[in-house]
This record gives structure tokens, C-alpha cells and sequence, in this order.
């Protein structure tokens, strides 16, 4: 099986990795193409692709193609390679707010095998969150082989077209969200007199444990949040400051920002 990647960025970079560390694909069964030179020179040393500035070359020497650049690019790179594809290849997007009605639309025709996934950058570390949706061409088995390879680098769901765009603002997106917070715990930390390193290092492994409680026990996160808040304790004053500053209410309307935005490009 051949996998090609139209855009070799850090996303790409994250999915490559992740196939070749759990053994779902092989370096001389990958290529990838980019913009420069110097990218493609990047993805070749750390992985030991094949790599090409064609991107028509990396579509038709393809089984399973991703396209991983941005979505202001697509229209640039479908009409390089429409011509190339065929209806027996899976043609797997990485871009927010392009839909599969845009998909086929921009390819011209309607027999083609199209799978629309939305990754997140922790597929870095391998903890990856991914939603996918398939257009109607692709069988159960082919979806299947599309999703070993998205959980090489964490997991991988499938969810209907319609709440791809949900996807975008509470995981595709949502890493950022975090990442905000820990930065903010952080700089209190190091205003009562933390150093930044171990500030950081404290309130990231404070946000990994906590997920990582979330997705092991099973329990509410509002009933994981009581089991901290003792009474008359520190936990709960600090909850009261957020509850008083609208913490709920900023995220929520952040990730509502983030979906429209989604549904509007």
C-alpha cells in the first residue's frame, strides 16, 4: 500500500512519525511532496521518504493520498492533480471547512473515493484526536485502513459530516485553548516566585494527569472537580474566581467562534 502526502508540515510530519513508530507503514512505501526544497530535504533526513516538489507525481504513485495543506491552498493543488487521480485511490483531506460537497465539486467528478478527517497537532506526541467522515463511494473496509493509519498517532473517530465542524472547535482547535491555560498558571506561578521552567513543567503535568483521569475513570469531570474542592479549602476558592470571571462561559463562546468560523470557510 502507497501513502502519499501532498504537503509535508508539521501535522504531516506528526502522521508520518506516527505510522512509521507503530509499523503501519514503511518509509520506502511513503512519498511526500512540498513547496521548497528545504522542507522536502527536512521530511527525506527524518524519515527516510521519498520525496518530490510534483505533487502530481505524488498522487498517482498513491494508494492512500492526504492532502495536508491548508485549506487556501487546495484549489491550487486539486487542479494539479484532478487529472491524476483515479476512482480506486482514497483521497483522505486534513483541512478545516473544506466539506465533501467542496471536495468533489473541485475534482469535477463524483466516482472518487474521498475522506474528510480533522487531526490536532498533539499527534506529535502521539495523542492525537482525530473525527472522520467518508463520502459515500468509500466501503467499510477501505475506512477501516484509513483509520489504523490515523491511529497510529492517537484516536481516531468516525462522526457524521455535520459535526465535522464541532470537531474544529473542541479538539482541532482546543489544543491551543489549552495550551493558554497552561501558560497562564504558569506566569502565576512564576509571580510567586517559581522558576518558569519548573512553572511550566508543574502545570502541563497538572493538565496530562487531569485529562488522563477524564478518560480512565470514566467519572464526570464535575465530579472529579468535587473531589478536589475540599470544604473550606483552597481548591474552591480558586473555582470561586473562575466561576466569577466566566471561565465556562469564555470557552464555550471561544469554541462557538472557532465552529462558525469552520462552517464559513
Amino acid at each position: 500500500m502507497k501513502i502519499g502526502f501532498i504537503g509535508l508540515g508539521n501535522m504531516a510530519s506528526a502522521m508520518i512519525g506516527g505510522m512509521l513508530q507503530k509499523g503501519v507503514a514503511e518509509p520506502e512505501n511513503i512519498i511526500g511532496s512540498a513547496k521548497t526544497e528545504e522542507t522536502l530535504k527536512k521530511a527525506a533526513e527524518q524519515y527516510d521518504i521519498r520525496v518530490t516538489l510534483d505533487n502530481a507525481e505524488v498522487a498517482g504513485a498513491s494508494d492512500i493520498l492526504f492532502l495536508a495543506v491548508k485549506p487556501i491552498f487546495f484549489p491550487e493543488v486539486i487542479d494539479q492533480i484532478k487529472d491524476v487521480v483515479n476512482e480506486h485511490q482514497l483521497i483522505v483531506s486534513i483541512a478545516a471547512g473544506r466539506n465533501l460537497a467542496y471536495l468533489y465539486e473541485a475534482f469535477g467528478r463524483n466516482d472518487l473515493k474521498i475522506i474528510r478527517c480533522m487531526p490536532n497537532t498533539p499527534a506529535l506526541v502521539l495523542e492525537g484526536c482525530t473525527g472522520v467522515c467518508a463520502g459515500e463511494n468509500v466501503t467499510e473496509e477501505e475506512m477501516e485502513k484509513v483509520l489504523t493509519l490515523l491511529q497510529s498517532f492517537g484516536i481516531a473517530s468516525v462522526v457524521p459530516e455535520r459535526l465535522m465542524d464541532v470537531v474544529v472547535g473542541v479538539s482541532g482547535s482546543s489544543p491551543a485553548y489549552v495550551f493558554m491555560f497552561i501558560e497562564a498558571m504558569a506566569d502565576e506561578a512564576v509571580a510567586a516566585g517559581m522558576p518558569r521552567a519548573q512553572a511550566y513543567h508543574f502545570a502541563a503535568q497538572s493538565v496530562l494527569g487531569s485529562a488522563k483521569m477524564v478518560l480512565e475513570t470514566g467519572k464526570h469531570p464535575g465530579e472529579l472537580k468535587d473531589m478536589v474542592c475540599s470544604p473550606g479549602g483552597t481548591t474552591i476558592q480558586a473555582v470561586k474566581v473562575l466561576e466569577e470571571k466566566g471561565m465556562r462561559a469564555a470557552v464555550m463562546d471561544a469554541m462557538e467562534a472557532c465552529i462558525e468560523k469552520s462552517r464559513k470557510m
